[in-house]
């Protein structure tokens, strides 16, 4: 059986298949959540808007905020926990939490998460020996924790409280509780299969091993808590009535939050507005979406001119060092370093 699948998937992959799918899905869900988004937005009064905001008390705005800086310090424990995962326990913490923060607050607003987080994680862990490939499986892994944290959330979520999910799936609310229940199975099964024995994917320098029954509930606790302090964000910030409870507004938020993840546009913008206008309907819509505004605002633009800084300041640091570093060289060695100083001068010139 499950060899089967390896060559099902081989050909998928061989003949495009998969990322074929994945763009007709992204194109057809920004294509649902403009048409949704349109028809939410029509008669909004921009100045109640405006006002809805101004009227936000400054200790709502500080408790998100709050909450925010709290989900992006539990992001750091994604890439603590992949590179001991694979091996690199000398990577140090900060490297670590500078590496998950600026490329997930960039890969957030940027889009395609993948490639641009990618590619900031791969600027900072090369200065400490890390190759392509490490990156690319400290990525994987970290994109693991993700999906089984928020595996947990919807299905526990969902569970308990299938009405919240109905309001955006339009499905009944029998059938959304037993998707959920076949979700907590599918992750109790897979902590399981991992359990019993040590599990692998990939294949040759790409392999990797799949943390264990220990380490996968770790996983799952830490994207349980960074979830939660995501959806406690957005819960201060959404109007106080009516008042539909923590749990009914974290199912959608999570969910909207995965709908703009699957588009791929940058910060789910336009569909994770539309789910969470579709989601949480019986709220004003000028006071929610005063409410999304702040939340787009300390979830993405903030950590986002932060990461920014973080980096051009980082790349200024290295730059001095780098320059430090050959000026003293010429000191000790003058005829050899001015040597390669003049021919890069000379190469540099020609290009």
């Amino acid at each position: 059986m499950l060899e089967a699948i390896r060559r099902a998937m081989t050909f998928l992959r061989e003949k495009q298949v998969l990322h074929k799918l994945g763009v007709v899905i992204s194109v057809a869900v920004i294509g649902i959540a403009c048409y949704v988004l349109y028809h939410m937005l029509r008669g909004i009064d921009r100045n109640e808007v405006v006002e809805a905001i101004k009227s936000t008390e400054p200790s709502q705005i500080a408790m998100a905020a709050l909450f925010v800086a709290a989900g992006y310090f539990t992001l750091t424990f994604y890439d603590l926990f992949a590179t001991r995962a694979i091996g690199h326990p000398h990577v140090p913490y900060r490297i670590n939490a500078l590496a998950a923060f600026t490329s997930y607050s960039i890969g957030h607003n940027v889009g395609a998460s993948v490639f641009t987080g990618g590619a900031v994680r791969y600027r900072i862990y090369s200065a400490y020996g890390l190759n392509a490939i490490d990156v690319a499986k400290i990525c994987f892994l970290a994109g693991l924790t993700f999906w089984l944290g928020n595996a947990a959330v919807l299905g526990l979520g969902i569970a308990y409280h299938p009405e919240a999910a109905a309001s955006i799936d339009q499905l009944p609310a029998w059938l959304n509780r037993t998707l959920a229940l076949a979700i907590i199975v599918a992750l109790i099964a897979y902590v399981v299969w991992v359990w019993t024995q040590p599990r692998v994917v990939g294949r040759g320098p790409w392999t990797v091993v799949l943390p264990g029954g220990p380490l996968t509930l770790l996983q799952i606790a830490i994207g349980i808590v960074d979830l939660g302090f995501c959806a406690l964000a957005m819960y201060v910030l959404v109007p106080d009535e009516p008042n539909l409870g923590f749990i009914v507004v974290a199912v959608i938020f999570v969910s909207a939050t995965l709908l703009g993840f699957a588009s791929h546009s940058p910060g789910g913008l336009g569909v994770f507005d539309a789910a969470m206008l579709v989601g949480l309907w019986q709220m004003d819509r000028e006071e929610l979406l005063g409410g999304m505004l702040l939340f787009r605002v300390l979830y993405y633009l903030a950590p986002f001119v932060i990461s920014v800084i973080l980096l051009t300041f980082r790349e200024v640091m290295i730059g001095a060092r780098s320059k430090r570093l050959q000026q003293a060289a010429l000191k000790l060695d003058p005829g050899p370093a001015r040597e390669a100083a003049y021919v890069r001068e000379r190469s540099d010139g020609g290009a």
